[in-house]
């Protein structure tokens, strides 16, 4: 805290956590040490980089928490080193009671006529920015943890050990089926050529029993033909199951 006899001011500096891109603001807290208005003004050496808000005011008697905003406009580079030459100083001077902030005038901080005027200087400080944790850090740690976990636990959760069971199941369920496929289709493809055979015998046997009824002149046996049917029948019955 910088103590002078008509103020005091906290910080002694402007600090400022330093990011690019990125408005950055900090506050200087000022007291009234007497028991006098006391009017105040704010200067800079680089007034295009700063905003001050108020840049002038008036503090109240023996008033306390009275805030100076200092704004640092965005920075496209940083500075060699992160050191930033910039200064402030803060002007205060006994104004009569009942002093307003409108009622501030420049001549009122002129030495040269008269006025005794208290001044204060500032140096502005960059603070590098609060880092954030490293995410090979952070691996470690959940790594070391999950570690822990299982080892204290003695076993993992019900969760993991079921979702491999169920995977391998996924698995296995496609070679079950289709070797049950292919036994049945051999199996159907067995019938099929069983009925074939049968089929061109009983053709064979029919042919030849027309030859014997065209050599003989006579008509074929009711017998032959009613067999001949059923088992036509029964061929078309296995071949619609194919």
């Amino acid at each position: 805290m910088s103590t002078g006899e008509l103020l005091s001011i906290d910080p002694q500096e402007l600090q400022f956590p330093f990011e690019l891109r990125k408005q950055i603001s900090c506050s200087l807290n000022l007291s009234n040490k007497t028991h006098s208005y006391v009017a105040f003004k704010v200067k800079t050496t680089n007034p295009e980089k700063y905003c001050v808000r108020p840049n002038t005011g008036v503090v109240l008697p023996a008033s306390t928490g009275n805030v100076i905003a200092v704004t640092m406009q965005a920075q496209k580079e940083a500075p060699p080193d992160m050191q930033c030459k910039d200064k402030f100083l803060l002007q205060s001077v006994v104004a009569s009671p009942g002093t307003a902030a409108k009622d501030i005038t420049p001549e009122m901080f002129n030495k040269e006529s008269g006025n005794r005027v208290e001044e204060c200087k500032l140096r502005v400080v960059y603070l590098a920015p609060p880092q954030p944790p490293s995410p090979v850090q952070e691996g470690s740690e959940e790594g070391s943890s999950s570690t822990a976990s299982v080892s204290d636990n003695g076993s993992l959760n019900a969760s993991e050990f079921t979702s491999v069971p169920r995977a391998h199941v996924k698995q296995h369920q496609p070679q079950h089926n289709s070797s049950d496929a292919r036994s049945r289709i051999s199996k159907l493809a067995e019938e099929k050529n069983a009925a074939i055979q049968q089929n061109k015998s009983l053709q064979q046997e029919l042919e030849l029993l027309r030859r014997k009824a065209r050599k003989g002149h006579t008509g074929i046996p009711l017998m032959y033909v009613i067999l001949v049917g059923l088992i036509g029948v029964i061929l078309g019955y296995l071949l619609k199951r194919t």
